[in-house]
């Protein structure tokens, strides 16, 4: 589960299982788990965040969208 990306109380990454799946994020925080598709950023699972929090973080992930990207292909292509 490499971490890609630390913003804040965020913790950014990828589970290795998931290379048949499209891509996307998990984001953790305390002991709450989102899942995000990147292309398009949207939501797949809130892990019981906040609305706020959701939209907080669909902010981080547009901005950073070409980095996880990069960050997806560069771990599931080897």
């Amino acid at each position: 589960m490499p971490t890609v990306l630390r913003v804040g109380p965020y913790r950014f990454f990828f589970y290795s299982a998931d290379r048949n799946e499209r891509p996307h994020v998990h984001v953790e925080r305390d002991s709450n788990v989102a899942k995000f598709w990147l292309n398009p950023v949207r939501l797949v699972d809130s892990g019981r965040m906040s609305r706020l929090e959701i939209r907080r973080l669909q902010r981080i992930l547009t901005s950073n969208r070409e980095r996880l990207l990069r960050s997806w292909d560069e771990f599931f292509s080897v």
